[in-house]
């Protein structure tokens, strides 16, 4: 199975860490979180991957190489300017027309949630793409009040009422009829095909799932990591 990962961005927000390393190549408790990514998707059967590649590339290229010491086979297609996440899946879509699905994911996810519930559905139903989603996570802590008496706290918790897009993706390759050349999927493609009813979701709920965008979802991550190692060997 083939399995994508969008690996171009600049990760302006973690600067200085991305100023001479690619947000992919970030270290997470002493690994690229790229390599927890190939590890987690290897767990799950995909011995394949395709890394789209753009700043820094030469970064991730001399450290995963052909992806054998890895366990999978590494091709990368590169961005020679930036296309946006939609632009830089069509620029791959030599590959993606010959695969019967595949998933794709943002470089800079850290997640144990199951992405082969993903292809279960896609290939079960009438969708051309399937998104993962994940309860909203609220960024601050929320107080149990009964009029003006403060009975408690909960820290940070997640909002179950509403769904957010995980970041990752499986697909049909008729889906890239629906990609820009330049833009991103999220304001392109995915609106398209939601508004023809070719759009579905799998709601996860109880799994582990950070995106890396700043400094403190670094040492999130790296928390989780470390107290629960045995899952990221």
């Amino acid at each position: 199975m083939l399995a994508v990962i969008l690996a171009g961005g600049f990760g302006k927000r973690l600067r200085p860490f991305t100023e001479d390393s690619p947000k992919p190549m970030i270290p997470v408790v002493g690994k690229p979180l790229l390599e927890y990514q190939i590890s987690w998707l290897k767990k799950h059967g995909f011995n394949e991957v395709l890394l789209l590649v753009g700043y820094k590339k030469e970064k991730i290229i001399e450290y995963f190489g052909s992806g054998g010491k890895f366990g999978v086979k590494i091709t990368y297609i590169v961005e020679d300017e930036p296309l946006g996440t939609g632009g830089a899946v069509k620029n791959a879509e030599h590959i993606l027309l010959k695969e019967p699905v595949f998933l794709v994911l943002n470089g800079d996810i850290l997640t144990n949630l199951n992405p082969l519930q993903l292809l279960s559905k896609l290939e079960s139903s009438k969708y051309l793409g399937v998104i993962a989603t994940i309860p909203l996570p609220s960024p601050y802590g929320i107080l149990n009040l009964e009029g003006d008496d403060v009975k408690g706290f909960v820290e940070k918790p997640l909002i179950k009422d509403y769904w957010i897009n995980a970041g990752i993706y499986a697909l049909k390759p008729e889906a890239l009829k629906y990609f820009p050349e330049k833009g991103d999927l999220e304001k392109t493609a995915f609106p398209a095909m939601a508004r023809e009813g070719l759009l579905g979701a799998v709601k996860y709920n109880n799994v582990f799932w950070k995106a890396i965008d700043t400094y403190k979802d670094l040492e999130e991550a790296s928390k989780y990591v470390e107290e629960n190692a045995r899952d990221f060997q």
